[in-house]
């Protein structure tokens, strides 16, 4: 499977309600299950929202492969570098799987 080079390293899953979910990857199947570690959910307002974006830890985290959109790597550098509460942008619309 496509998804074991990643094992034991940061990605961002990207699910079919529009959830942007961050996290190591443990473990993962032939269906796409995952399971995350130190998972940490990006809530990104939009420009007119007064709140500040914002993260939500959740710890350890299981993903139904039906649930899955897309899953990547992280650059941690990067990452590291941004101050994701001050990060505006448009709503990620949800998916369909069909």
């Amino acid at each position: 499977m496509a998804l074991n080079g990643y094992i034991n390293k940061k990605v961002l899953v990207l699910t079919t309600d529009g959830r942007t979910l961050i996290g190591e990857l443990v473990s993962c199947d032939q269906v796409t299950n995952l399971v995350l570690r130190d998972t940490i959910e990006r809530i990104i307002r939009p420009p007119e929202d007064p709140e500040p974006s914002e993260e939500a830890h959740h710890g350890l985290y299981i993903i139904r492969g039906e649930n899955v959109v897309a899953c990547g790597l992280v650059d941690e550098e990067l990452d590291a570098s941004i101050d994701w509460s001050q990060v505006r942008g448009s709503v990620v619309g949800t998916t369909k799987h069909v």
